[in-house]
Formats: structure tokens, C-alpha cells, sequence
């Protein structure tokens, strides 16, 4: 069964032509990453972006998982010498692993039954004279005393009965419209009802499903998730219920059509035996998988929005940052780096409890401050964060009342992460001379200065902007995961003669053994002076250079089409189009001011055929030309920087305030408004009309203003309302 056979129904279900699922199935199945396709091949496919690309990829791979399964299928009814030609044409137009296993489910194997045993005994002819339900006169009793048989372990009319009734259950459960009619019922009517279990909650934090009820159609993702967990650690126990005498009236109509049967009311009987103990036990655990795999595909999609939106937070790299990692009884590790991330130098000060040595803290930061000129102070949100951030609160206000002319800000990092990173081989490999707890703290100052370049050093699993990521299948998340940073990697692009080991690796083609090939060779032969020298690394051949080379920067190359985004496949096109307007190439950076003016005048269908390519290639030439080196995260609004303290205390309600976006869940955002909790901005307090979504309207690093509608300091828990001034007006 080839690829050819699917293209037709994934383009039918994209509304895409097959010519564009073709030309992607063709380039994945040659190698392409979804970042090249969706950049250097979009002639090639009609300009898909890289979420279609994936769906695409991952409805390919679906598509080919159930043409092998039915193969397999196939196989196995042939071995038992029971395929037909309407039966294999049936497995054949299965759209679904559900449909094409509910076809196979008569004939797969199976483990001893009571349906098996009963045929053993020879009780299949009984159980079909029950089933086709044509005698209308006798005595079931005697007709089923013909079937006594001592040897077989069949002692009576009873027992020869019961063993046709456990046959015709079997029949029964692998009915498919019988099946399908009760999968209607369950999802349209049925109910999710929860009990607490005999388990201890001593934090009560199943309390609110303790009597809990919902309908499958309206139970919430994160509702199914918390219920899924209460029920692992024994403190909840969970059924699904449905209207059973509706249900079993339903499975009668079908399947008595003759009541004048002698063996009616036993194929009745086999009717209710069937529903209790085979066919609804078996689909309210096939509901409650589907209902787990929505609600764990839809974590994955919250966490995976929520990691893109960190990783394209706007960096700061040109500014000195101090990191604190706070802590009490070790103290606070300080770590000062330089504009480039460098490590400059480390320390260790005691502000918090038990020492509280606060005057010597400030002496200790005030010294680093003024030695490397720190222009913005990085504080992690763990243990002891809000002690410090006082003391470095008292330590701008000192500077400001002795006229210091220096600006100095602070910020409140999430160190989720840092200590994952820091016992890592990669922060040993970096800083193989300094502790532990230092390399996290140079981790949390970096982040401020490049969030993506450090946060990729990071299993993306620990870096805390998702909701029961533990709970939800860790292949799929890992990949979801590992999909956007490799997305958000190659649409920023990397400098080649900076980047990491780690961030290269995410970037298309490159594995982390060419990755760290890459290191090898600029660290013994200096940087790279042009992207063809790539071509000298062992391993990195032709392909991955294909693959790779329009992701990687190198801003001082003597060719200056390597600072851009144009792949070298395309050079030869950027200067001919340069010298057709009167610019050269070699040095059009001097020329920027002009590129704007000159390709006004441009047609692009005729200018595209002239130079041999495609439109889209054509506009990203001109886009990389006008902006050469160009960070897409430079127009995002910068990290909200404090430089004095709120407490609990502080908060009326009513007072209007910035904050941060640090998590964004399905019934709201966590946000920091610069005191020690997160405030919570419900779902329904984003707007005046109703919000379906919360990433519709906030999303991870944005940085909002609130009102406060309510401070429960006892319960460490801020009520927050978003503010008019960008109150949301979704529908």
C-alpha cells in the first residue's frame, strides 16, 4: 500500500490539492525538515507554513501506521482461511484504527473466554439456533438436552444453555452497529461521575471532585486530568454512567426480530449478559481513553504555545546582567555576565534568613556593580526570591539617593530548569571549574539576555509553562516539544561563530554529534569566515549543508548574503537582482536605504521568470536584502524591569499594575505583579464577553496591566481582573 494511495484523502480532508501533499510527502520522505520546506520549498508545495507542514507529516504517518496495520490484518484473516473479497474491500475503506480494529475484532485471537470454553463443549450450533431465532415451537430445555455431554463437561439443559447465552454475548459485543450505536450513546448522554476514594487527601487538593458529575460532551481538559491523577494516587474513583435501560431497549429492538422464538427470552438474556460484562465495560474504558488523549493533546498544544511564546521572549543581549539564585542556609549565589553571556565573576551573600546579613549583601552587590557597570540585576523566583528582591530594591533606592547616575533595573526570572541544567553534562562541559548552584545562576542571567540561546540547553519538560505535563503520553510531548524550539530556532536563525553546541543542534539537518563537530572545529581553526567552510566539517555533507546553511549567520563574512536569511542556493539570484536595480551586492549594506525605493518600481512575476525562480524565493530575497541580520523577537515589547518592591500589603483592590504573563492554563494566566504569589487573571475576567481560549488573549512574557479584585494574604491568593485599557473584546 503506497504513499500514493493516501495523498488523495489527506487532501481531501485539508482542503489542499494533492499536488502540495505529493510534493511534501515527496521532501519528507527525502529528508527535508519542516523549517527548510516551509522556507526554501515553496514553490514546491503553494507556500504552506510550517503548521500545515506538520499536520500534513503527521497525517502522512497516521495514514501509513493504519495501511501496515491493515496488511497485518489482512494477513492474519488469510491464515485463518476466512478473507473474502467483500471482507478485505471492508478493510480496505477503513479511515480509522477504532473502525478497522472493531472489523477485525470477530476474528482476532483471543485469550480463553467463556465463549471459548463453550465451544469447546460444542455448544456453537445451540448458540445458533438461539441467535437466528427460527424455531417457534418446543421446549428449549429439550432442544438443548441434545447437547448433554459428560465428557465435554456439559451435565444438563442449563449448563448447555448458558454456554450458547456466553456465546451469543460474544456475537453480540462484536457487532458493529451495536457497538457504534452504544459509542453514540456514551459520547452524546454520558456522564462522568466521580466519588472520593478510600485514600487520604491531606492537602484536600481533590476536594472540589470529592461529589463531582459532568456530561463527556462538556468535561474540561484539565478536569479530566486532575480527575485521571486523583484516581491513580487512590484518592478518587471514577464511572461512566448512561441510561441502561434505554440502551439495552435499544440493543433488543435490533437484535430480537422474532419474539414468537422459543430461545427469545435466552438471546434476551445474552443481551444483558453482553452489555454488563463485555460491550459497556469495554467502551466506557475506550471513552475514557478518548476523553484522556483530548485532554492530554490539548495540555500538549497549552505547554507547547506557552514554550514558544518563552523562547521568542526578546533578548537583551547587549546589557551586563547580575544573576541571583536565592536561597536561606546556602546563601544567595551571585554570577555577573558580560553583553555576550561571558561568565565575569561570582560570588556568594547571605541577605536571607538565617544570617540575614543585609548590609554586607548590599556592600557585596554595590562593589559588582560598579566594577563591571551591571546594568540590570536577574533575581530567580525560588525559595528566599522575595528577601532579595528587597535588598536589591534597597540597594537601587541607595544609588538613587546618592545621585548615582547609572540606571539600574531588576527583574524576577522563573528558574524553572536551572537546577536540571546546571547537574547537566553541558553546563560541566561549559564550566567545568565552578559549582553547581553557580552554573544555574549564570543560567538564570543569561536567560534574560538570550532566552532562547539558554533555554534550549533545557529538557524543554522542566522549564514550567505547562499544566500536568507529567500526566500526558511523554512521547508525544516530546516530540510537540522538541517540534517548537526547532521551529522557533530556525525562524530566528543562529550566529554560527556563537551558538552552542545545543542551539545548533535544533537547527535543520544538524544532529548534535555535527553539532558538536561544529564546536570542535571553530574552537581549533577560529570562526567561520563564510557558510561554504561548513562544508569542511566531517559529516556535514551536501544535504545537511542544503538543510542548514540559510538558518546559520555569519554577520562578519566577507560575503554579506551570509548574515541573511537568502539560502546560498539562491546567491546567484540576489546579485543579479541587485545589479538589475543599480546596487552591489558586495556591499549593499550601504545601499539598504535604497532597496525600498528600487523594488517598488519591481514586477514580480516578470523579475522572478528573468532570474530562473519562484515568487516566494523572490520576496524572501528582497525581505533579507532590506533587512539583513534581522531578529524577528526585536519588535516585541522588553521584559517589564522593576526597581522597587510591592508587598501583599500594598495591594488594594481596585489598584491598577503591570505584570508578566509567566503561565497561561485553560481557565486563565498566572501573572507577576511584583510581590511574592502570582495573581490569577480567570478566564472570565479577560474581557467583557465571554473568552473561549486564554492564549486568545494573553500569552507567556506579554506583559499586561490588571486591576486587583481580591487579596486572600492567609491563602497567599490575588484575585485579578484585566484592565480597560486592554480589556478584551472577543466575541
Amino acid at each position: 500500500m503506497s504513499s500514493e494511495g493516501i495523498i488523495p484523502d489527506i487532501a481531501n480532508e485539508l482542503s489542499l490539492s494533492p499536488k502540495q501533499i505529493a510534493a511534501v510527502a515527496s521532501l519528507l520522505d527525502e529528508g527535508a525538515t519542516i523549517p527548510f520546506i516551509a522556507r526554501y520549498r515553496q514553490e514546491r508545495t503553494g507556500g504552506l507554513n510550517e503548521e500545515i507542514l506538520r499536520d500534513i507529516r503527521d497525517k502522512i504517518e497516521y495514514s501509513r501506521t493504519l495501511n501496515e496495520r491493515k496488511t497485518s490484518i489482512i494477513e492474519s484473516i488469510r491464515e485463518q482461511d476466512k478473507l473474502t473479497d467483500v471482507l478485505e474491500n471492508e478493510i480496505l475503506k477503513c479511515k480509522s484504527l477504532k473502525d478497522l480494529e472493531d472489523i477485525y475484532l470477530p476474528y482476532k485471537p483471543k485469550r480463553k473466554t467463556r465463549a471459548g470454553l463453550a465451544r469447546e463443549k460444542g455448544l456453537e450450533p445451540l448458540a445458533g439456533l438461539i441467535w437466528e431465532e427460527e424455531i417457534t415451537k418446543g421446549d428449549p430445555d429439550e432442544l438443548a438436552a441434545a447437547f448433554i455431554d459428560h465428557d465435554k463437561e456439559v451435565n444438563s439443559a442449563d449448563e448447555a444453555l448458558q454456554g450458547a447465552r456466553d456465546i451469543c454475548a460474544e456475537w453480540i459485543n462484536e457487532e458493529i452497529d451495536i457497538r457504534n450505536g452504544l459509542r453514540s450513546q456514551i459520547q452524546r448522554h454520558g456522564i462522568v461521575k466521580v466519588f472520593k476514594a478510600d485514600n487520604p487527601d491531606e492537602k484536600e487538593t481533590f476536594r472540589e471532585y470529592y461529589e463531582y458529575k459532568c456530561k463527556l460532551c462538556y468535561i474540561k481538559p484539565h478536569q479530566v486530568l486532575a480527575i485521571n491523577r486523583g484516581e491513580r494516587e487512590g484518592v478518587l474513583s471514577v464511572r461512566v454512567e448512561i441510561m441502561d435501560e434505554k440502551a439495552l431497549e435499544r440493543m433488543e429492538r435490533l437484535l430480537v426480530t422474532n419474539r414468537r422464538s422459543v430461545f427469545a427470552v435466552h438471546l434476551v438474556a445474552a443481551i444483558n449478559d453482553c452489555y454488563k460484562r463485555l460491550l459497556f465495560p469495554s467502551l466506557e474504558r475506550e471513552a475514557r481513553k478518548e476523553l484522556t488523549e483530548k485532554a492530554e493533546d490539548h495540555a500538549i498544544q497549552t505547554f507547547a504555545e506557552n514554550l514558544k511564546n518563552l523562547l521568542l521572549q526578546p533578548s537583551l543581549s547587549s546589557k551586563t546582567v547580575m544573576g541571583i539564585d536565592p536561597g536561606y542556609r546556602t546563601g544567595c549565589k551571585v554570577a555577573v555576565v558580560d553583553g555576550t553571556g561571558k561568565y565575569l565573576e561570582g560570588t556568594t551573600i547571605f541577605p536571607t534568613p538565617p544570617l540575614k546579613k543585609i548590609r554586607e549583601s548590599m556592600d557585596v552587590l554595590e562593589k559588582l556593580v560598579k566594577k563591571y557597570n551591571v546594568d540590570l540585576i536577574a533575581i530567580g523566583n525560588g525559595t528566599g526570591s522575595r528577601e532579595t528582591e528587597q535588598v536589591v530594591a534597597d540597594l537601587i533606592s541607595d544609588r538613587f539617593g546618592n545621585n548615582n547616575k547609572k540606571q539600574l533595573h531588576y527583574l524576577i526570572v522563573n528558574e524553572a530548569g536551572a537546577s536540571v541544567y546546571s547537574a547537566s553534562s553541558i553546563a560541566r562541559q561549559e564550566f567545568p571549574d565552578l559549582d553547581a548552584a553557580m552554573r544555574g545562576n549564570i543560567s538564570i542571567a543569561r536567560r534574560v539576555q538570550d532566552p532562547l540561546a539558554e533555554l534550549v540547553k533545557i529538557d524543554p519538560k522542566s522549564i514550567g509553562v505547562g499544566l500536568y505535563q507529567h500526566d500526558v503520553n511523554q512521547s508525544k510531548l516530546t516530540r510537540k516539544l522538541d517540534d517548537v524550539v526547532e521551529s522557533c530556532v530556525n525562524s530566528v536563525g543562529v550566529n554560527l561563530n556563537s551558538a552552542s553546541s545545543s542551539l545548533l543542534t535544533y537547527i535543520s539537518g544538524l544532529s548534535r554529534n555535527v553539532a558538536d563537530k561544529i564546536i570542535d572545529y571553530r574552537d581549533k581553526n577560529g570562526p567561520f569566515s563564510n557558510r561554504e567552510e561548513l562544508k569542511k566539517i566531517s559529516g556535514l555533507g551536501a544535504f545537511r549543508f542544503q538543510q542548514a546553511a540559510g538558518f546559520l549567520r555569519i554577520p562578519d563574512s566577507p560575503q554579506p548574503l551570509d548574515n541573511t536569511a537568502i539560502h546560498p542556493e539562491s546567491y546567484d539570484a540576489a546579485i543579479r537582482l541587485c545589479k538589475s536595480i543599480g546596487i552591489d551586492a558586495a556591499d549593499f549594506s550601504e545601499s539598504i536605504t535604497l532597496f525600498p525605493v528600487r523594488f517598488q518600481s519591481l514586477n514580480l512575476q516578470e523579475t522572478a521568470e528573468k532570474l530562473d525562480i519562484g515568487i516566494p524565493t523572490l520576496e524572501l530575497i528582497m525581505e533579507n536584502l532590506q533587512k539583513p541580520g534581522r531578529d524577528p523577537r526585536e519588535t516585541l515589547p522588553k521584559p517589564l524591569m522593576r526597581q522597587e518592591i510591592l508587598t501583599m500589603n500594598d495591594l488594594n483592590e481596585g489598584l491598577e499594575l503591570e505584570g508578566t504573563v509567566r503561565n497561561v492554563v485553560d481557565f486563565g494566566a498566572f501573572v507577576d505583579i511584583g510581590v511574592k504569589q502570582d495573581g490569577l487573571l480567570h478566564i472570565s475576567k479577560m474581557g467583557r464577553k465571554r473568552i473561549a481560549n486564554p492564549h486568545d488573549v494573553v500569552s507567556v512574557g506579554e506583559i499586561i496591566r490588571v486591576r486587583i479584585l481580591k487579596v486572600d494574604e492567609q491563602r497567599g491568593r490575588i484575585s485579578l481582573e484585566m484592565a480597560d485599557g486592554n480589556a478584551s473584546e472577543l466575541p
